[in-house]
């Protein structure tokens, strides 16, 4: 039964996405808000706004029908909150400093802020305030688990939108994860967020796997939270730490080399990356 309703989430999301998503890349052509792709054509950004008002409209739905609880809002405000610090860097962005290592020296040694760690620190806010209002029990492992919870949602956020170099690429990462999510956490309510954004997702992923739109960091922004925040959520104790320490490979690996670098040199990582790809 729970299956259905997974089903219907994502489903019913997919509808509003492929409505409304033309709407949304005609509007940011007009508006100018083009950038190069990986080949150099110039190609709409942001496009992953669709993601949002998409789930938007869904979540406010379900919430009203009785079919998801209050943390429906703490959700709206996670995505929508990382979405515009991902708008933030689409629209300011440079290309002065990469990575988070890259980024934190500008601030510190340059007093120079980017929307890059302008995105990590508020990010980083946004994802402790998230974990406070969700944490259980007392004393030191009620804050142990508000730590582990405000890291995982920041460095899934960071992990998506590390992958978003390539077309489709942070798209198969949130489908991997989210596969992953589900099977450990069958049945729990909070996939349903998890669904929503998944059917949006498939929706657009046809024009990010041809590189005529971009979801830009306002996508891939929303799409790394709600692994981070379903994350939180749904993983046991055992699976949510093996999750983290993961998390903290993953960007030590990617600190130091280049990820496309490494996919290239995999067969296996290289056959998944060009999977529907133009």
């Amino acid at each position: 039964m729970f299956g259905i309703k997974l089903a219907g989430f994502a489903l019913s999301s997919f509808i509003v996405t492929l409505f409304i998503l033309p709407k949304i890349k005609n509007m940011l052509i007009e508006a100018g808000f083009v950038r190069p792709n990986f080949r150099r054509e110039e190609i709409p950004m942001g496009v992953g706004l669709v993601f949002f008002l998409s789930v938007l409209v869904v979540t406010a739905a379900g919430r009203g029908l009785g079919f998801m609880d209050e943390r429906a809002y703490a959700f709206l405000f996670a995505v929508g909150a990382m979405g515009f610090l991902g708008l933030i860097d689409d629209v300011f962005g440079t290309r002065h400093a990469s990575g988070l290592k890259g980024h934190f020296k500008k601030l510190i040694f340059e007093r120079e802020l980017t929307t890059g760690a302008l995105k990590a620190l508020a990010g980083g806010i946004i994802a402790l305030a998230l974990s406070v209002g969700m944490a259980e029990g007392t004393g030191v492992s009620k804050w142990a688990s508000i730590l582990l919870n405000a890291l995982i949602m920041a460095f899934s956020t960071n992990a998506i939108n590390l992958l978003d170099l390539r077309p489709g690429r942070a798209a198969k990462g949130f489908l991997l994860a989210a596969a992953f999510i589900i099977a450990a956490g069958a049945g729990t309510p909070e996939l349903l967020y998890l669904a929503v954004v998944a059917g949006s997702l498939l929706a657009y992923l046809p024009l990010d796997l041809k590189a005529t739109a971009m979801m830009g960091d306002t996508g891939s922004n929303m799409l790394g939270m709600t692994v981070g925040f379903t994350a939180a959520f749904v993983l046991p104790a055992p699976l949510k730490t093996g999750y983290f320490i993961f998390l903290i490979l993953f960007h030590l690996l990617t600190e130091k080399y280049s990820l496309t670098g490494i996919i290239e040199k995999n067969r296996v990582l290289t056959y998944i990356d060009m999977i529907g790809r133009k």
